[in-house]
């Protein structure tokens, strides 16, 4: 149980660095990335005030989901494997 809890506050950090350390790497993706979230929620503001959209709109990435799922549990494997 030790070596669970050791190997997520690892892996937390990690992701935490990567996650603070890419959008550094890769400026000019992260300014598109953040471009277009703002576009995407200007239009999104604009159908709503025209009366054109729903007031709810349900997103659920289920591809994202499956893929992450099956890569996480791929490389957890690997990672058992390894040991």
């Amino acid at each position: 149980m030790q070596d669970f809890i050791v190997h997520s506050l690892i892996a937390s950090i990690v992701l935490t660095v990567l996650i603070n350390v890419v959008p550094r790497l890769f400026p000019r993706a992260t300014r598109n990335a953040e471009r277009q979230i703002h576009e995407k929620l200007e239009k999104a503001f604009e159908e709503n005030e025209d009366g054109n959209r729903p007031r709810v709109k349900v997103f659920f990435p289920w591809k994202t989901m499956l893929i992450v799922s099956v890569v996480l549990t791929l490389l957890m494997n690997l990672g058992a494997f390894l040991q």
